[in-house]
């Protein structure tokens, strides 16, 4: 089953209010769809006449092994789009051998999710909240259970208006909570007063906060689309930095990640990785998303189509099926390695 199918299958599959939600963004949802459509403004420049046997598209993140320069982006809520929610992304994810990065929204508990494939390469997100003992909590947790990055989301300063879900009166079923929002033990906590209530203050200085919460975890600061900002994330301490617009789920009309990468990738200088999403869907994207200077991708919502689909078999499925796709495009770009890709494969 290709993307395409997928998608399509998890709508058939998913309530309507569900599948809006997954796949809705902010406002009229342009960069929603302005995400998808600049990969396709850029054109790749072949090189043949080269011998490609052996080609692979594994790579290092952060110093762990991939099979792929792929990393699942974090998405909030998985038990919406299947039973399983997260632990099956889990199972899926190290099945496929993927670094998983898991939401802070998350609707199973970080250190459930660390159990269910203990070996398994695992970042965490995390938002920085007004208050910040919840933040806090979640870092030292993250720590605690294994977890080898935090992956700090600034791009929510405020939380942005969503005209899908306003329009289907969007609410999560009782009994679905968020058990990462508050320690384990916790008792009678307003979980969704505390949704949105991100911490509108928040600057370079606290990615070195962040990152000794989290026991001197390195810091991947996502949701930047300047370079002067990623440089100033870097110069404060951030080991990665994500070009995002948050799927288009923030601000509307906000530059698509293909077009923000290269001068991102200018700024930081090869002073620490860089990582992109939005509209990420067959392997020349991630070819093309290399040749800009990205390290690696972020794959979100096709991950959510496996979900919604087989469950973890389908995680498993959508990531090996990228994977597949990422090499055969390194190949046919006559090279053999996403490190020996360069910007003159575009145009």
């Amino acid at each position: 089953m290709d993307l395409s199918q997928r998608e399509a299958a998890a709508q058939t599959r998913l309530e309507p209010v569900w599948f809006d939600y997954l796949q809705g963004g902010a406002g009229e949802e342009r960069t929603v769809r302005d995400n998808r459509d600049a990969w396709g403004r850029w054109s790749l420049r072949p090189h043949y006449l080269r011998d490609v046997r052996g080609t692979s598209a594994a790579t290092t993140l952060l110093g762990t092994p991939s099979p792929a320069p792929m990393v699942v982006a974090p998405t909030a809520m998985h038990r919406l789009f299947h039973p399983d929610g997260e632990l099956a992304t889990a199972a899926g994810a190290a099945a496929a051998g993927m670094i998983y990065t898991v939401s802070m929204a998350a609707m199973t508990s970080l250190e459930d999710i660390a159990a269910t494939a203990p070996g398994a390469p695992r970042w965490m997100q995390v938002y920085m909240f007004a208050d910040r003992g919840i933040t806090k909590a979640c870092c030292e947790r993250a720590a605690a259970a294994g977890y080898a990055a935090l992956v700090l989301t600034i791009d929510s300063p405020v939380t942005a208006r969503n005209l899908r879900n306003e329009r289907n009166g969007f609410n999560v079923p009782a009994g679905l909570t968020l058990p990462n929002l508050a320690p384990p033990d916790a008792h009678d906590l307003d979980i969704w007063g505390i949704v949105g209530a991100y911490d509108p203050a928040v600057t370079p200085d606290d990615i070195a906060i962040v990152s000794a919460w989290g026991g001197g975890l390195p810091v991947v600061v996502k949701g930047l689309v300047r370079g002067d900002d990623a440089r100033r994330a870097v110069d404060a301490g951030a080991a990665a930095v994500a070009v995002s617009n948050h799927g288009g789920r923030q601000l509307d009309t906000c530059i698509a990640t293909a077009r923000a990468l290269p001068e991102v990738v200018d700024a930081v200088a090869g002073d620490a990785e860089v990582y992109v999403d939005g509209g990420v869907r067959a392997g020349i994207d991630v070819v093309k998303a290399l040749a800009l200077g990205a390290r690696a991708v972020l794959v979100g919502r096709p991950v959510i189509w496996g979900l919604a689909t087989d469950g973890a078999a389908g995680v498993e499925s959508v990531l090996r099926e990228l994977t597949d796709d990422t090499a055969r495009a390194l190949a046919l770009c006559g090279v053999t390695s996403p490190h020996d890709v360069t910007r003159d494969l575009l145009t």
